[in-house]
């Protein structure tokens, strides 16, 4: 299977040696996929875009070790990972940057797949625009809505009279996106409506190239990547009533970058739990997840408490399937 060239652009070396490990970076999953019951020594994984880094990364040390389990991963978006692989009982684990919602633990149910979740991370959703925009460096929440807002700003000074009368360019995660989600709701509300005239996708490296490319622009995504990224965007700071706080893993640690801060997750199939490979590599991830291989791509790892919580529960699980 070819790697996703589409992903996240990380350095030239990591690149280099995840193309020798058996991790598969997918664009989709389409004629790599078939049921659960029908793989061998793969473990299949779909969802977030936000996660994607995490799971890489881990996947790439695991396979070190395991050169007998392939780990194939594909971007589709929380939403998109959970409806059309996860719940169908097309992949093992979804990642998601927000918590399952009912109606997919409903669609899950109807297909006989109990999706067991997994805190991973904390990441501080990143709000970018282009390195030339001098006139910017923070947004207040309330700014945040009126840009971001159905029916909102369309030029810079729409929001600020002192801000150039500029149309904005506007490029975002797509609908099916957990990101999408948890923006929506964290900036706009549940009585918000995120605006539609905007440029949706689960490309997040689309958004740099995009805000990049136009003074005017203005994105948001997962903190790694404009970790990633940090010379060709701007990251803002965000006023939440305290005063401006910049997004960073330190901020997001100690709670300070508000709304922002999110947890990140993995849902598990507990069914897949019945294969060893599957065991084997949830096992790991979940030790991984609290050293410091999440901070390198972007992140927060998790407390060694909450790492204790996620394996008792997953050894819990393990012992109810396999019966050991």
């Amino acid at each position: 299977m070819s790697k996703d060239t589409t992903g996240p652009s990380f350095g030239l070396g990591r690149r280099d040696f995840l193309a020798g490990t058996g991790v598969a970076a997918a664009t989709g999953l389409a004629g790599c996929v078939g049921t659960i019951a029908g793989r061998a020594r793969e473990v299949n994984v779909a969802g977030s875009s936000t996660v994607f880094p995490i799971t890489e990364v881990i996947a790439s040390a695991f396979s070190e070790e395991r050169t007998d389990v392939t780990v194939s991963i594909s971007q589709t978006g929380t939403g998109g990972g959970f409806s059309n692989f996860f719940c169908p009982g097309m992949t093992d684990i979804n990642n998601a940057s927000r918590e399952i919602a009912d109606v997919e633990q409903e669609q899950c149910g109807g297909n006989g797949i109990e999706p067991i979740e997994f805190t991973v991370a904390t990441d501080a959703l990143t709000v970018v625009v282009n390195p030339d925009a001098d006139w910017i460096d923070c947004v207040t929440v309330e700014e945040l809505q009126e840009l971001w807002r159905d029916g909102g700003a369309d030029r810079w000074s729409d929001v600020r009279d002192e801000w150039p009368d500029e149309p904005i360019e506007f490029f975002g995660a797509d609908t099916t996106s957990g990101t999408f989600d948890y923006f929506s709701e964290a900036v706009l509300g549940e009585d918000g409506s995120h605006r539609t005239d905007y440029h949706a996708t689960e490309r997040d490296r689309t958004i740099v190239q995009g805000v990049q490319g136009n003074e005017y622009a203005i994105g948001y995504f997962g903190f790694a990547y404009y970790d990633e990224n940090p010379n060709q965007i701007k990251a803002l700071g965000i006023d939440d009533g305290d005063g401006c706080v910049e997004p960073s893993i330190e901020t997001a640690k100690e709670g300070e970058y508000t709304p922002l801060s999110r947890p990140l997750f993995i849902y598990v199939a507990r069914e897949s739990l019945e294969r060893a490979e599957v065991r084997d590599f949830v096992r790991f991830y979940l030790e991984q997840a609290a050293t410091d291989i999440v901070n390198e791509v972007g992140y927060v790892p998790v407390t060694e408490d909450v790492r204790d919580e996620n394996l008792e529960r997953l050894e819990t699980a393990i012992s109810e399937v396999t019966g050991e």
